[in-house]
């Protein structure tokens, strides 16, 4: 389906060279006489990578189709990643769930932030699975951290600590094995520490 320039912004997704990118970042520019461009960042939906591309009121435009569906992470094994699609009936005991297998090629960097029975969106393209999407900010267990020493002067107060899922980040010097803490998983950084008595 063709889309519009007017209609270009942030979370609509649209075909490039036939693969399916979402617009995470969007500004138009008025470049007189009534002539504007925008000029976006886009997210590659299949490899993740982002690129930037300025669009003009000429440049024609086809929507990409992409299917979202709930699905929970089950376990890894041999770099295989087990899934099993939310099916309410399921929880009723009426039928399992339905169980199936992605590639950690698909899910690319997304993989070190995974743990058992998250809840995360699974993206079709043409009736082919893409790539999982994981809630912006998630919760996961500190279960290594050094101790509190100044870092060198290039990271001042910040330290790598050792996440539930074997994922390494950095955190502030004050963070500590079984803390709970928040991350971004899309700039794979440190947000905050949990208050475990809320």
């Amino acid at each position: 389906m063709s889309i519009a320039f007017n209609e270009l912004q942030k979370g609509i997704t649209i075909i490039i060279d036939k693969q399916p990118y979402e617009i995470i970042e969007a500004s138009r520019l008025f470049k007189g006489r009534g002539h504007s461009v925008l000029q976006t960042k886009l997210k590659n939906l299949i490899s993740n990578n982002v690129v930037s591309r300025t669009f003009h009121p000429s440049d024609e435009f086809e929507e990409a189709e992409i299917e979202k569906t709930k699905a929970k992470f089950l376990y890894s094994h041999r770099k295989k990643f087990i899934f099993s699609e939310e099916n309410p009936s399921a929880n009723s005991g009426q039928c399992p769930s339905p169980r199936f297998e992605i590639d950690e090629n698909q899910i690319h960097e997304q993989s070190k932030f995974l743990k058992p029975n998250q809840i995360v969106e699974i993206l079709k393209y043409r009736d082919e699975i893409i790539n999982i999407s994981l809630p912006i900010k998630i919760t996961l267990k500190v279960i290594e951290a050094p101790p509190g020493i100044q870092g060198a002067r290039s990271q001042p107060g910040t330290k790598t600590i050792t996440l539930e899922t074997n994922a390494k980040i950095n955190a502030p010097l004050f963070i500590k094995e079984s803390d709970l803490i928040e991350i971004n998983t899309e700039t794979h950084e440190y947000v905050r520490r949990i208050d475990s008595h809320t």
